[in-house]
């Protein structure tokens, strides 16, 4: 790993989500998306019109490095001991840098304490980093359809 990647992921501080960061974590969202997809259709994505009621069930958390919002990450209960991992993203000029790996752990920390036996995501079968990633954290690939590939980590 080289050293700027070491600092970014070493200098990131996690938290749960709190209204003053609303703005910038759907900045930070609709922009990995639109680096994904090109041109976006708001109305496509309304749990980001208010995050906190969006997710007031689950866990939403952000990572800021250098007083700025850099990481978004969100588990939600889906079942009785299942939960569902969303909204995972980090600022294009900071990933391969170990912060993604650091949201999920802290997810899958929160999944344990919750103490959820399964987590389950799903991302677009064409956004190959986003699969290799879930893959290499330990996520096995069980239903890929209509370009979405469907994961699960089971955390017994």
């Amino acid at each position: 790993m080289a050293s700027g990647a070491a600092t970014a992921a070493s200098h990131l501080q996690l938290r749960l989500w709190q209204p003053s960061d609303q703005d910038a974590a759907k900045a930070l969202i609709l922009a990995g998306l639109g680096e994904r997809w090109g041109r976006l259709d708001p109305t496509l994505n309304p749990d980001l019109d208010d995050i906190g009621r969006s997710y007031a069930g689950g866990v939403f958390l952000v990572g800021n490095c250098n007083n700025q919002l850099v990481a978004t990450g969100a588990l939600l209960p889906e079942a009785p001991g299942v939960g569902r991992i969303v909204r995972m993203s980090v600022r294009r000029d900071l990933r391969g840098q170990g912060i993604g790996r650091r949201v999920l752990d802290a997810l899958v920390a929160h999944a344990r304490e919750l103490d959820l036996r399964r987590l389950v995501l799903e991302t677009t079968s064409t956004w190959h980093d986003a699969v290799h990633f879930y893959a290499r954290y330990g996520f096995d690939i069980i239903h890929v359809a209509d370009d979405e590939t469907h994961m699960v980590l089971d955390l017994a």
